[in-house]
């Protein structure tokens, strides 16, 4: 049996393989905001389908501008809490553990039920267009400047979120400090053109980052998973380099470690595609290097490659988005010798929602 599959500890839990769903944006929730049964469904299938783990999408964190999109699940309520119990209940009794992924959206919001005003480390808007899969959107708003008080509010929401996961029954949680989002943005010297204690070196345009990762550790205690996602580009802006490279990748992921994060979760677009502004080495490969803290790997694994990843990075867990997504039941397509298909993108059109995907594969009987 490949190494993948065999079962892994990775902190205080023990996976039955080193197979993760990656966290995919798939607007399925209630308008409100309320996970939901389709969304049980979906999540469910990825744990039959033999994922160890399971990665949730992006869910808010509070009723400010954390929302980032319409049908995005949150966690700041009775009624969410109670919506993902029963995934998180469905997801248990099929064999697997299940993570909740916090997010911010920032300056990338594209419908937010609570407010029509985004707000950012600066007025700048994302660079590309809104997302059309996830929205109808034309072009980015303009966010205004978060002021002491809107930061305190993002920090209390993740705290707040994360004792609410923890409530819920989720087995860990994983930060969203990636893709463009706002701790992302507060990373970026794109988004962050700030000169108070946010801005300017890295040190400052890490200490939100820094700030949530001990908020969210105190609220959920010493013994329970805590990890970030992180990544370079952004959704709309895939070439985007943290100026200060590899170097500086690494004093990310010191001051996470530091702040009380178990974990980073890296996004290359490829785990082993150069992503810095010189050298050859990827997210990934800096991350692994950092002692005392562990790490999930993401970016082009396929059933080619698996193998060579874990053994490049050992004791990881690998997470899946693509094929993935075509493939539900990738991992025991794997263990069967099954074929595996590729992802075809109209299975996400005009929306990539949960409800599309099932027509599409209706359609095509998949």
């Amino acid at each position: 049996m490949s190494d993948t599959m065999q079962a892994v500890d990775f902190r205080s839990i023990r996976f039955p393989n080193r197979f993760a769903l990656a966290p995919m944006t798939r607007t399925s929730a209630g308008a409100d905001g309320t996970p939901n049964a389709l969304m049980a469904d979906h999540y469910e299938r990825y744990a039959q389908g033999g994922f160890g783990l399971v990665i949730t999408e992006g869910t808010y964190t509070d009723d400010k501008a954390s929302q980032g999109y319409a049908n995005q699940p949150g966690i700041i309520n009775d009624s969410h809490v109670e919506g993902w119990k029963t995934i998180i209940d469905r997801v248990h009794a099929a064999g697997s553990r299940i993570f909740v992924q916090l997010m911010h959206a920032g300056a990338q919001f594209q419908a937010n039920r609570y407010t029509d005003q985004p707000l950012g480390p600066s007025e700048v808007a994302p660079k590309g267009a809104p997302l059309g899969l996830y929205g109808d959107q034309q072009a980015w708003r303009i966010p205004s400047t978060m002021n002491d008080s809107d930061i305190q509010t993002v920090i209390d929401g993740f705290a707040r979120s994360a004792a609410n996961a923890k409530a819920a029954g989720f087995d860990g949680i994983e930060i969203h400090g990636a893709n463009g989002y706002l701790l992302n943005q507060f990373m970026s010297t794109h988004f962050n053109r700030r000169n108070d204690n946010y801005g300017g070196t890295l040190e400052n345009r890490l200490r939100l980052v820094v700030d949530v990762v001990r908020a969210v550790r105190k609220a959920v205690g010493d013994d329970y998973p805590v990890g970030i996602r992180l990544s370079q580009g952004t959704v709309t802006d895939p070439d985007y380099q943290l100026p200060e490279g590899a170097a500086g990748f690494r004093q990310i992921v010191e001051a996470v470690r530091d702040a009380g994060a178990d974990f980073v979760h890296t996004t290359d677009g490829d785990v082993h595609r150069q992503h810095f502004v010189s050298g050859d080495e990827s997210l990934a490969s800096v991350a692994v290097t950092v002692e005392g803290i562990d790490l999930i790997v993401n970016g082009g694994i396929e059933e080619t490659n698996h193998q060579d990843i874990a053994n490049r990075f050992p004791g990881t867990l690998l997470a899946v988005g693509k094929k993935a997504l075509a493939n539900p039941d990738f991992v025991q397509r794997l263990k069967d010798g099954k074929e595996i298909a590729e992802l075809d993108f109209q299975m996400l059109l005009p929306k990539a929602t949960i409800t599309n995907e099932l027509a599409w594969r209706e359609q095509n009987g998949s």
